[in-house]
């Protein structure tokens, strides 16, 4: 089950171990797409968070990423990002990230 981050609660989510974060907003097509496949990751990794961010909800934490085009998804390691994945991919990417980062 993924988390919803918003703009007061994403340092304390991302402060320790690995967060998984999808940056997306509901008028974006290739966003919904990939809720799905977020959805699964979240299901399968275990010690790892997965959260959502709507961009359009919480313009502050999209703004310090400089988030300019979504579906961005994000991995942190004990709050610093340690990759970033823009656009729609499958969702070996996303878990081979989680792993090349455990």
């Amino acid at each position: 089950m993924e988390k919803v981050l918003t703009d007061s609660n994403f340092k304390d989510e991302i402060a320790s171990g690995l967060v998984l974060v999808d940056f997306w907003a509901p008028w974006c097509a290739p966003c919904r797409m990939l809720g799905p496949i977020i959805e699964e990751v979240a299901g399968e990794v275990d010690g790892v968070t997965v959260g959502k961010l709507n961009v359009d909800e919480n313009p502050m934490v999209a703004s310090q990423f400089q988030i300019m085009s979504i579906p961005t998804v994000m991995l942190f390691k004990d709050g610093e990002p340690v990759e970033t994945m823009i656009g729609l991919r499958p969702k070996d990417a996303y878990l081979q990230a989680i792993e090349a980062h455990k």
